[in-house]
């Protein structure tokens, strides 16, 4: 007889995930996934479809979305006094107005140098050969390869991102932009308030009609803004899985969803979280303010077994890569043993995996 799994150790989420299961572009409808069951009453699982997700709903459900829109944050370009090729990624912009990056480059970079960023082919403010190049001045460096930096150009990150940035592919997915497909479909149809650098891939299966389906059935949307930074590809660090140091992200539940909230619950509905990301939102917002109530601030709630979800009674999301904190999530929410199980089942049956792949409901 096998001994319990040690839940506090990162090895227990460990599965063998096959390389070619990792999809590497999306399908050609957002709707054609296929979509994991966990029922948690009975230990059930079922194949279906994300097209059928209605059928799961009922009158005052209410469907929590991620609203947050992915930037352009992936930038090429060269160090301007030796040429050599430079690659980065933004992360964000401090109070005083600098920009955060990280990048990649020959040899070592230092404080006042620059790197000059041509407009990318598909750049889609106007034709790029028609645009000056973007000058990014490194000011200092920080903790973790960080650089301060500052454009050398007017307008805010965002409107120079659009200009100069393209769509920031997780690393997993290896193969370069396609401009035909990535910028739209690595952005939901939710996606409103600019600043996250990695999409909330829950969301990237709904359309309009999927949409429309749902409500048709009796529930409800609402939206929540949670920022995804690049800690969310961050390896657990420690084996010991409570030693691990969450990174941090911006969130915000709004007076009028913390409304839908309350209403939804007095009439008998569920609250299905739409991503890992908008479950942690809700669940931070519950544990600092209080289930049903407004939030906004930063968070690094870790959710983890053992873990009692206070504001989420269902997940929808897509499959994470072992030993991942998404993984321990829907472990969490789902049951570890009924989780795993299912990984497995979704493995053998050849799901598509991550950020361009299938999803599993947990009902």
């Amino acid at each position: 007889m096998s001994s319990a799994p040690d839940l506090e150790s990162l090895s227990a989420y460990d599965y063998e995930l096959p390389p070619e299961l990792i999809a590497q572009h999306p399908l050609e409808e957002r709707d054609a996934s296929r979509m994991l069951v966990i029922h948690r009453a009975t230990g059930d699982i079922e194949h279906r479809f994300i097209r059928e997700l209605p059928s799961f709903l009922k009158t005052a459900d209410l469907l929590v979305v991620n609203n947050s829109r992915v930037v352009r944050a992936k930038l090429h370009g060269v160090r301007t006094s030796t040429g050599g090729k430079w690659e980065g990624l933004f992360l964000g912009v401090t109070p005083e107005g600098a920009w955060q990056v990280i990048g990649q480059t020959r040899g070592r970079l230092a404080a006042g140098e620059s790197v000059t960023i041509p407009a990318p082919a598909i750049s889609g403010a106007a034709v790029a050969g028609d645009l000056p190049p973007l000058e990014l001045e490194l000011i200092a460096r920080g903790d973790g390869g960080v650089w301060l930096s500052r454009p050398r150009q007017a307008g805010s990150a965002w409107e120079l991102l659009d200009r100069y940035g393209s769509v920031p592919l997780p690393p997993y997915i290896h193969r370069e932009v396609e401009a035909a497909d990535d910028r739209a479909r690595y952005q939901t149809i939710f996606s409103g308030p600019e600043g996250s650098v990695a999409a909330p891939t829950a969301g990237l299966h709904f359309t309009p009609r999927l949409r429309a389906g749902c409500e048709e059935h009796g529930a409800s949307f609402a939206e929540v803004t949670l920022h995804v930074g690049m800690g969310t590809f961050r390896p657990v660090s420690s084996e010991r899985i409570a030693e691990h140091q969450m990174h941090i992200e911006t969130c915000e539940l709004s007076a009028p969803v913390a409304e839908a909230i309350r209403s939804s619950r007095a009439a008998g509905g569920r609250v299905l979280a739409v991503g890992t990301t908008s479950a942690r939102t809700l669940e931070s917002a519950a544990r600092q303010a209080g289930a049903g109530q407004a939030w906004q601030g930063e968070t690094n709630l870790f959710l983890r077994p053992p873990c009692e979800f206070q504001q989420v009674d269902r997940l929808l999301t897509n499959f994470h890569v072992p030993k991942s904190t998404l993984l321990m999530l829907v472990c969490a929410l789902a049951g570890y043993d009924l989780t795993m199980r299912a990984y497995q089942e979704a493995v053998a049956r050849k799901y598509r995996f991550l950020s361009y792949g299938d999803c599993m409901l947990i009902v």
